[in-house]
């Protein structure tokens, strides 16, 4: 794990969500995705932010930056960890999603569409 990707949050309404993290916390949006249902919002300069996300099967999640998600899943299976589907593709790269043991869900994330690859 390199670092932080972003915090993802369920937000059954991004209006509500974006009046409480931009005007009540004071949090710059970050980027706002509404034919998606997300918004993202900045924390300091920290590349990691707070995402919101209408999906209603979204649950709080950490999501961690690595080289090749791929190769992480590959690593990460062989040593026991469940992920709850196979790698997918998002806006910037590619992405899989997993619990721990006490079922705290948490994700690898590459860039590699930025990066080209």
């Amino acid at each position: 794990m390199k670092d932080y990707d972003n915090f993802i949050l369920p937000a059954n309404n991004l209006q509500k969500g974006k009046e409480f993290y931009q005007d009540i916390l004071g949090l710059p949006i970050k980027f706002d995705f509404p034919d998606i249902g997300m918004t993202g919002f900045k924390v300091g300069e920290q590349e990691a932010g707070i995402i919101l996300s209408a999906n209603p099967a979204t649950k709080p999640a950490i999501w961690f930056v690595v080289d090749d998600v791929k190769q992480k899943f590959r690593e990460l299976q062989s040593k026991g960890v469940r992920f709850c589907a196979d790698p997918f593709l998002i806006k910037t790269g590619w992405a899989a999603e997993f619990e721990d043991p006490f079922g705290n869900r948490l994700a690898i994330t590459d860039y590699s569409v930025i990066a080209g690859s």
